[in-house]
């Protein structure tokens, strides 16, 4: 396989890298050619007026109004597999958990409309490790991509610094009150630092599985428009667990075990 040609110089270097392992996020500079954003966004008016390249049995029409979650819909949109394959996105998340390889996981597309009286459109606090039981890896990670500018004011995703860190076993999520984990870390000798993020279009997110994130509501004047690209190294392999993950059903099996190096639903996308 032959190793795309990217710029070196919009990797994360040293420092960067140093810095993503203490706080558990990096926010690259802009990367992402407005082209490739244009396209995504055609990809996902297409697929929510359902005209896909490939069949989708789960596909459904999105609410009208309210928060909109649609899975894997890379695998079904050219435009939007387009951009999960950049390869700049796969090389920064390889240098940034320090892997040698990265296969897509799987794909989020999400849409936060404008928030109005009930509707509020906010996502409580959480970790993606939480829904990843199955897998034997501690350092998948998320690349999040907004189709424009966005901060805090249009339901930007925060952090909770350093929160890769901590023990948040048995804690409840979804929740906009922090009042029980901030006993729970600060019992562990944490201090609870939330950062705020303000991203230009073209600029890419990263975290780590276990780091404690969530977003507001959108008080802008536009829907907040985004892909979330989950990512796996290449020797993560499934676990069993009593919490599966949908990834099992798509997969292909070997020898029983789903195996999440398929390359139809898990392709490897560095190098």
């Amino acid at each position: 396989m032959t190793t795309p040609a990217i710029d070196e110089t919009l990797l994360p270097g040293p420092e960067d890298t140093v810095f993503y392992r203490q706080h558990g996020w990096w926010i690259s500079p802009v990367v992402l050619p407005g082209e490739v954003l244009d396209a995504a966004e055609r990809g996902m008016a297409r697929y929510y007026a359902g005209d896909l390249d490939t069949p989708d049995e789960g596909w459904t029409a999105p609410p009208h109004e309210g928060l909109r979650k649609h899975d894997y819909a890379s695998l079904h949109v050219r435009e939007l597999a387009h951009l999960v394959a950049q390869p700049l996105i796969a090389a920064t998340a390889a240098r940034l958990a320090d892997t040698d390889s990265i296969r897509l996981w799987h794909d989020q597309l999400l849409y936060k409309p404008v928030d109005r009286p009930g509707t509020a459109a906010n996502v409580g606090w959480y970790t993606d490790r939480q829904y990843w039981q199955s897998c034997t890896s501690e350092e998948m990670l998320t690349a999040w991509v907004g189709f424009h500018d966005v901060d805090e004011t249009g339901g930007s995703v925060s952090f909770l610094d350093g929160s890769h860190r901590w023990d948040v076993s048995g804690l409840d999520f979804f929740s906009q009150d922090l009042g029980r984990l901030e006993t729970e870390i600060t019992r562990q000798g944490h201090a609870l630092d939330i950062r705020h993020t303000r991203m230009r279009r073209g600029q890419i997110s990263f975290h780590h599985c276990r780091t404690v994130h969530g977003s507001g509501p959108n008080h802008g004047t536009e829907p907040r428009r985004s892909l979330a690209i989950h990512l796996q190294p290449g020797d993560n392999t499934h676990r069993p667990c009593t919490a599966g993950h949908g990834n099992d059903r798509l997969v292909r099996l070997r020898a029983g075990v789903p195996d999440y190096a398929d390359p139809e639903v898990c392709p490897q996308l560095w190098p």
